[in-house]
């Protein structure tokens, strides 16, 4: 099971939105989670827990500390951790013997995102520090990113063009490194997108990544409708890397519109339109360059979608507009 997710088997919140409330998500089902965010600093009245070290694989975390809650779902909850260095990271206490009877296929998961997430070492991609198992429950280990999602972002703020360049600039950096490795994160949104408070962005959520071969080509229907291209809509096409191109430029349009790709469909009417190759909306007061980015990526055909690296020359990624070619800027949301 997806330690951030768990969607491949259940409907819950994801890591990400345990630990910076409720995002807007949407998928295959149409459903939406509550919003159960605590307060860091009054939710967690309980002792905190010590550990040293139990059952590991041997990464940074040894001897650690249980902090505040940062939040809680059906399957996990998420606090902030401290080890004998003074050193801050994300816990996840994941309990083993309640997942009923996905619970082998919930742990195979599980495995399987930690496998792939521990080769992963760029300064865009959420870092993992390792895991303990201690009984029932397992705690795996993150960084902490502690401004949140893009999408928290852009609903406290109106982003500038060279702002949403900066952080594309990233995303991109993050996706060249994955697709270089023959790896589709599958899953690309603001949702899944972390800021730190420099103005770092990192992939995070990978538990929709897949890793290719040359006798394994993707052919599942995976990841968040309103992002999805339209080759991994349709069930007879194969997809690669260039889906995540797709879902950038989505991304990339809800940066700067504050709002999910075809805003005013539900997302069956959604799956349709994607499916018979129809962009989502691109508003004519984007910059020209950013309304030219997102065209560029969202091509019907993913032959035609450029790559991660040819993305990076773009003029939209390579000059920073000025504050006055973007509409409404600055300015706090509400």
């Amino acid at each position: 099971m997806s330690f951030y997710n768990w969607r491949a088997s259940f409907s819950s919140r994801s890591w990400i939105e345990l630990l910076y409330g409720k995002l807007d998500r949407c998928s295959l089902s149409g459903s939406e989670d509550s919003d159960d965010r605590a307060d860091p600093l009054t939710a967690d009245d309980s002792p905190p827990v010590e550990s040293s070290g139990g059952n590991s694989d041997g990464g940074r975390i040894k001897s650690w500390m249980r902090g505040p809650l940062l939040g809680s779902g059906s399957l996990g909850t998420v606090y902030e951790g401290i080890n004998e260095d003074g050193f801050f990271f994300a816990v996840q206490e994941v309990p083993l013997l309640d997942q009923g009877s996905n619970a082998n296929q919930c742990i195979i998961q599980l495995e399987q995102e930690i496998a792939l997430l521990s080769q992963f070492e760029h300064d865009n991609i959420v870092q993992y520090f390792g895991y303990e198992k201690e009984e029932a429950k397992l705690y795996i280990f993150l960084e902490l990113v502690n401004q949140g999602s893009l999408a928290s972002l852009y609903q406290k703020y109106h982003l500038r063009d060279s702002q949403v360049s900066a952080y594309t600039r990233q995303i991109l950096s993050g996706l060249k490194y994955l697709h270089d490795r023959n790896v589709v994160h599958r899953d690309i949104k603001c949702a899944n997108i972390l800021v730190s408070s420099n103005g770092s962005v990192k992939l995070a959520d990978f538990g929709l990544a897949k890793e290719i071969t040359k006798l394994d080509v993707l052919k599942y229907c995976k990841g968040n409708v309103y992002w999805m291209a339209p080759e991994v809509v349709n069930p007879k096409c194969y997809y690669g890397p260039a889906a995540d191109i797709w879902s950038l430029g989505c991304t990339v349009l809800e940066m700067l519109t504050r709002q999910v790709p075809y805003p005013n469909l539900e997302w069956t009417r959604a799956l349709f339109k994607i499916g018979r190759g129809e962009k989502p909306p691109i508003p004519n007061i984007l910059s020209k360059d950013a309304r030219d980015f997102i065209q560029k990526c969202v091509q019907f055909n993913p032959d035609e979608r450029p790559t991660a690296s040819e993305l990076m020359e773009h003029p939209f990624i390579k000059t920073s507009l000025s504050a006055s070619t973007s509409p409404d800027v600055s300015l706090l949301k509400g």
